[in-house]
C-alpha cells in the first residue's frame, strides 16, 4: 500500500510498500481518511530521534487518525463495515502491571504509533485492536475525529488536576496542546483560564476563535505573574504547563495560590530546574502526565456534545500526494500554523 516513509533524517518518501496485517479475531481494518501531523512527527523528521527512541530504519510517520471500518474480526460486536471511527495509537500488553492498573499509557511494551521501531497510520489502511477503536458519532466529523488524539491529551491533564467547579489556570504555552489543555480546563470546569506565550501569531489566533473562552497574555509585552495577581491575588488554583520550557517549569509555582497544583505536559529536551522552597512552603502539588488514558470516550463526547470546537484548529491542510511538501511546511515551524491536517484519497 502507499505510506510516508521517514528513511532518515529529512528525508521522506510516499511509496507503495507491503504493509498488508493480518486480521486478528479482535481487531478492525480501517480505510484512513484523515491523519494530522504532530509535533512528534516533525521532530522525528527534523532530527531522527526523541530521547532513547531512534529512527534507524525506515518507518511510516502519523498517530492523528480517523478512518472507515472496511472489515472486522469475528469477535468484534460494537464496530462493523462501514463504521466512522477515530483510533486510540497506543496498543499495550494487556496482561502488564501497569494495564491492570488502568495506567496502561505506561506500560513500557506499550506499541505506540509512529514510535520507533513501530510504524505509524499515514497509510491507506491499517489493522487495529477493535477495543482502542471509537465510533464517531454523526456530528463528529473526519477531521474532528484525527483531532481527538491531541484532545486526549489536555483531556488527560485535566482530569488528573481534579479541576473543581470555579478553579482558575494559567496555561503556560499557546501550541497545540496548550490550546487543547485550556479548552479541556474550561469544559471541566475551571471559571477563568489564561493561555500565556511568546509567540504572537498563537495568541492571535486563540482570539480570533476562542476569545470567549479563555483570555491570553504575551509574555514578551508585560509581567505574567503581576498580570496573574492582579486577577488572582492569592494566585491561580493550577498551572498546566505544556511549553517544555526549562524557564517556564522554573517559574510555575511562583503563579500559584497556596495548595495548588502543577500539572507538566511538555517535555524539556534537558533537565528542569524547580524552586523547591517556594513549593513547599505553598505545599504545591505536581503533578505528571505521559500521553493519556481511559479519556478518549471523554473527549469524543466533548466534541459531540459542543462543549469543545476543535474546528478552528486546523489551520492547513494538504491531500495524502502533498504530505512530503505538508513535512516540509510544518518543519519551517510557520507562526500561523496550529494543526496541519492530511486527507487521504477515497
Amino acid at each position: 500500500m502507499k505510506a510516508l516513509f521517514l528513511d532518515r533524517t529529512d528525508k521522506l518518501t510516499l511509496r507503495d510498500e507491503p504493509l498488508d496485517q493480518p486480521l486478528g479475531d479482535g481487531d478492525v481494518r480501517i480505510r484512513i481518511v484523515n491523519v494530522g501531523i504532530c509535533g512528534s512527527d516533525v521532530h522525528y523528521y527534523r532530527h531522527g530521534r526523541i530521547g532513547g527512541f531512534v529512527v534507524d530504519q525506515p518507518m511510516v510517520l502519523g498517530h492523528e487518525a480517523s478512518g472507515v471500518v472496511v472489515e472486522a474480526g469475528r469477535r468484534v460486536g460494537h464496530l462493523q463495515p462501514g463504521d466512522r471511527v477515530c483510533m486510540e495509537p497506543g496498543i499495550p500488553d494487556y496482561g502488564s502491571r501497569q494495564t491492570l492498573q488502568g495506567m496502561y499509557n505506561l506500560d513500557p511494551d506499550v506499541r505506540f504509533w509512529a514510535t520507533p521501531p513501530i510504524h505509524g497510520c499515514l497509510r491507506e489502511s491499517i489493522v487495529h485492536p477493535a477495543n482502542l477503536t471509537f465510533k464517531l458519532p454523526d456530528n463528529v466529523s473526519f477531521e474532528e475525529g484525527a483531532l481527538v488524539e491531541p484532545l486526549a491529551i489536555g483531556v488527560h491533564a485535566a482530569k488528573k488536576a481534579r479541576i473543581a467547579p470555579g478553579d482558575t489556570a494559567l496555561v503556560l504555552g499557546a501550541g497545540t496542546i496548550g490550546i487543547v489543555t485550556a479548552l479541556a480546563a474550561v469544559a471541566a470546569g475551571c471559571s477563568h483560564v489564561i493561555v500565556a506565550d511568546a509567540k504572537r501569531e498563537k495568541l492571535d489566533f486563540i482570539r480570533r476563535h476562542y476569545d470567549a473562552r479563555f483570555s491570553t497574555f504575551d509574555i514578551t509585552a508585560g509581567d505574567l505573574k503581576a498580570h496573574v495577581l492582579a486577577a488572582n491575588p492569592q494566585g491561580v488554583d493550577i498551572v498546566f504547563e505544556a511549553s517544555g520550557s526549562p524557564a517556564a517549569i522554573l517559574s510555575a509555582t511562583g503563579f500559584l495560590a497556596p495548595g495548588g497544583k502543577v500539572v507538566l505536559i511538555g517535555m524539556p529536551q534537558e533537565p528542569a530546574p524547580i524552586d523547591i522552597v517556594e513549593a513547599q512552603c505553598k505545599e504545591i502539588e505536581f503533578v505528571t502526565i505521559f500521553r493519556y488514558a481511559n479519556v478518549y470516550d471523554r473527549a469524543i463526547k466533548y466534541i459531540a456534545s459542543g462543549q469543545i470546537d476543535v474546528k478552528p484548529l486546523i489551520t492547513h491542510r494538504f491531500g495524502f500526494d502533498e504530505v512530503e511538501d505538508a513535512f516540509r511546511f510544518a518543519a519551517t515551524l510557520p507562526g500561523d500554523a496550529i494543526k496541519i491536517m492530511i486527507r487521504l484519497p477515497g
